[in-house]
């Protein structure tokens, strides 16, 4: 059976899809209160609905992404801030430069499919439509807990950019295109990342 995978903008009518894609990807003991709840989704529709997409899989809920539009100017800021707490309300500046992805999640099942890949590539086409500068996203290094010790953050980085060290997030994201921008420290609580995240980058070919 051939595999047909489709990014599509979500809707409110599709929260229960999205909200089984959070379940799956962010089971227990992940916090039940910090997956996208109605509310939330509401708002990512009404506020920049092209931002929000939903990936199915031979008809399927398979991933989901958010993203909002900012101006990139070099400012550290932790999740929180950049993502208005989730609701991208406040944060989304229509007039910005500079997509920035919130969240990507794709249901274990469905995993090495090319799901997480098809996501990447439908905001790499929103950034080209849109005119944009380019994609970021503050991306997790699940790694970094194993060399905390014996690494910096930045030379841990480094290192998995030229290939000596395998993350499991850094390394794919390198591999769709995006290359380090800025490390941001207490970006999120993950202690696998030691509250680390790297802002990635991808410029608008268009553009340069």
């Amino acid at each position: 059976m051939n595999e047909h995978l489709v990014v599509t903008p979500y809707k409110m009518s599709d929260y229960k899809d999205l909200l089984q894609i959070q379940k799956e990807a962010f089971p227990p003991p992940f916090p039940e209160e910090l997956w996208w709840s109605k509310a939330h989704i509401n708002a990512h529709v009404n506020t920049f609905a092209e931002g929000a997409l939903l990936a199915k899989l031979n008809g399927e809920p398979a991933g989901s992404a958010t993203s909002l539009i900012t101006t990139y100017d070099g400012s550290p800021h932790t999740w929180e801030e950049i993502s208005d707490n989730g609701y991208i309300q406040s944060s989304h500046k229509p007039n910005g430069d500079t997509l920035y992805g919130i969240d990507l999640c794709v249901r274990p099942a469905f995993r090495g499919k090319g799901v997480a890949k098809a996501l990447y590539d439908a905001r790499k086409q929103l950034v080209t439509q849109l005119g944009l500068t380019r994609y970021v996203a503050g991306c997790r290094i699940p790694g970094y807990h194993r060399y905390s010790n014996t690494l910096d953050v930045e030379s841990y980085v480094n290192n998995v950019e030229q290939g000596l060290i395998h993350d499991l997030v850094l390394t794919f994201m390198l591999r769709q295109g995006l290359k380090p921008l800025q490390i941001l420290p207490h970006y999120v609580e993950d202690e696998e990342s030691k509250n680390y995240a790297v802002l990635v980058e991808w410029k608008n070919p268009a553009l340069t």
